[in-house]
């Protein structure tokens, strides 16, 4: 029998109705002589009804049912009772009695249970991963996902950008995260590498005169994973030539706001709040600011710079900072809870954090001592603090105090329930620094990658001052994670090759590793720039999930391994030696 409609499809007006159904067995019971089946596709559920009257045989096979049988079913739409109304389900009102039963497949039972409050294990999840996505939160979390897609690809259709592929077996290039490598057999002792985005090539297309490209490409990193890390994972990629950087962030705005109209139905504000780097540090501590909240940082390096605390006076004199938030309502904190805020900071590379806690009495705090009253008291008014306030103070390294205050502003948004739920802040971060210095390397590092184009202002900066140079890039954040970034690019080979150097990459290394782009740069390239969006995190997002593998079908664990086909696996001694490759345990 195969179906004419789908479960979650029936409602009242389909009534009278004689319907086939297929599926699977999401729930049998056995009720007052009736056999009632909840029936599961992808669309949703519906009640089945058996009866013993007037037909026996479907009712006595209708007995041998058990969970996740597939089966077809003939049957009469009906109004359930008034009673047996169910308003938490779509097909609530109907159900369906049946005439005729055939089980297309028997199943034994499952290692998880196929409902959406699963409690079980998330390495018996994605063993039997292939059960995991039957669960109707995680069909709607696919599904959600393709549907992003698809608005992606018809809005820039619409805007005039083709859709072109670019290599998957590409060239390895060292700079940045470590590369999946993929042996040649025709090439002895020779390597592909999996590419870990389409950046040479997308900027290729622009020099080929495309001017407009997009692509949902699948990109790889062999890097340590975090719960918004993959080792495989999806980008829509977009560049463009003849542009500058607001077309770009304009139209990517009404990308971004078109998907969640479109799939969740939110609308958003535009355009979106737009922070330099350096503010986005400053006052929030991250290059990813949460804006939900408040607890904004203050620099209080003057106020410490002559007091008589050494350890701050000290860090203020080696051109370090001395960086704070004011927790309202927090001064109650015991000894023991404002001791234990310490290693929060150290985990974020401070040395440690002090605090004042300001109460009616006075401010209590053991490095009240070292500061006159008036000092404290020109402290307290830059924190516009009040009895009650709990102000927290670490001085590092600037980097190193900003970061880790804004981990701590982070952790007290959390612990106080600032951070609105079912909100969506966006903000654009704009110009990066272009480089910074690597102390195990020695040398300078691109911070996002070597083809991002300096600010115009800075260009002459690149190889006297390198880490003062800011580059013309932009992230999108959302509620505090990247969702996308991008660049305007290098375009003209006299500025590439001068990066090149300010990194450390000498011409001979250059040409060999990019010469292909260097020489494509001689032949009329235009200006161009574009951006990649996370798949997974956007998805994540929109979905309200809190981990990416929670959005791809088949994920890897935090260990890059699949646990259910066991990938990464050995290779057959025969395959290693046809690959001319011999492995060192």
């Amino acid at each position: 029998m195969l179906r004419t409609v789908t479960c979650g499809s029936l409602h009242r007006q389909d009534i009278g109705k004689e319907v086939v159904l297929n599926g699977w067995v999401q729930r049998r019971r056995d009720l007052g002589g009736l056999i009632f089946v909840d029936l599961r596709d992808r669309s949703g559920i519906v009640q089945v009804v058996f009866n013993p009257e007037p037909e026996i045989t479907t009712f006595k096979l209708a007995e041998n049912l058990r969970g996740e049988y597939v089966i077809a079913i003939k049957g009469i739409v009906s109004a359930r009772p008034e009673e047996s109304v169910n308003s938490g389900m779509s097909t609530g009102e109907i159900e369906v009695i049946a005439s005729a039963l055939e089980i297309l497949n028997e199943a034994k039972t499952p290692p998880i249970y196929i409902i959406d409050d699963l409690d079980a294990d998330e390495t018996v999840r994605l063993k039997y991963r292939y059960l995991d996505l039957r669960r109707p939160e995680m069909q709607k979390n696919i599904s959600l996902r393709h549907r992003v897609i698809k608005i992606a690809r018809d809005f820039l259709d619409e805007k005039g950008f083709l859709e072109i592929e670019t290599p998957i077996l590409t060239k390895s290039s060292p700079e940045g995260a470590r590369d999946f490598l993929v042996p040649s057999r025709v090439n002895p002792g020779r390597f592909y590498a999996l590419p870990q985005s389409p950046q040479l090539f997308k900027q290729l297309l622009m020099v080929s005169g495309f001017e407009k490209y997009f692509q949902i490409a699948r990109c790889f990193r062999d890097e340590d994973l975090r719960a918004d890390r993959q080792p495989e994972f999806t980008q829509i990629d977009i560049e463009m030539s003849f542009l500058n950087q607001e077309l770009l962030l304009d139209l990517m705005e009404e990308m971004i706001s078109t998907i969640f109209r479109e799939t969740i139905g939110e609308e958003l504000a535009q355009p979106f709040p737009k922070l330099e780097y350096q503010e986005a540090m400053v006052r929030f501590g991250s290059d990813k600011p949460d804006t939900r909240f408040g607890l904004e940082l203050v620099d209080v390096s003057d106020l410490m710079a002559d007091s008589g605390f050494k350890v701050f006076a000290s860090t203020v004199a080696s051109k370090g900072k001395v960086v704070g938030i004011n927790v309202p309502g927090c001064a109650t904190y015991t000894r023991s809870q404002l001791d234990d805020l310490s290693p929060l900071a150290v985990t974020h590379g401070a040395k440690g954090m002090a605090y004042l806690a300001l109460t009616t009495e006075g401010i209590k705090s053991p490095i009240a001592k070292f500061f006159s009253q008036e000092e404290l008291d020109k402290i307290v008014q830059r924190f516009n603090g009040k009895p009650g306030d709990l102000i927290l103070l670490i001085a590092d390294r600037a980097q190193i105090a900003l970061t880790a205050m804004g981990q701590v502003r982070l952790e007290f948004g959390k612990r106080l329930k600032l951070i609105p739920e079912n909100s969506f802040h966006f903000l654009w971060v704009l110009n990066f620094p272009l480089l910074e210095y690597d102390e195990e390397e020695k040398r300078y590092v691109a911070v996002h990658h070597p083809f991002t184009a300096p600010v115009p202002e800075d260009e002459t900066k690149l190889l006297t001052d390198p880490g003062s140079v800011r580059s013309n890039s932009y992230d999108l954040v959302l509620n505090g994670v990247e969702l996308g970034g991008g660049s305007l690019r290098i375009f003209r080979r006299e500025l590439q090759e001068k990066m090149f150097k300010a990194i450390g990459l000498s011409m001979e290394e250059a040409m060999d590793k990019f010469g292909y782009l260097l020489e494509a740069f001689e032949y009329g390239t235009p200006p161009h720039g574009g951006i990649a969006f996370g798949l997974d995190r956007l998805v994540m997002l929109l979905s309200g999930c809190s981990s990416i593998r929670d959005v791809i079908a088949f994920p890897k664990t935090t260990s890059a391994a699949c646990l259910m086909t066991e990938a990464p696996s050995e290779i057959d001694p025969g395959q290693l030696k046809e690959l001319s490759i011999k492995v060192d345990r």
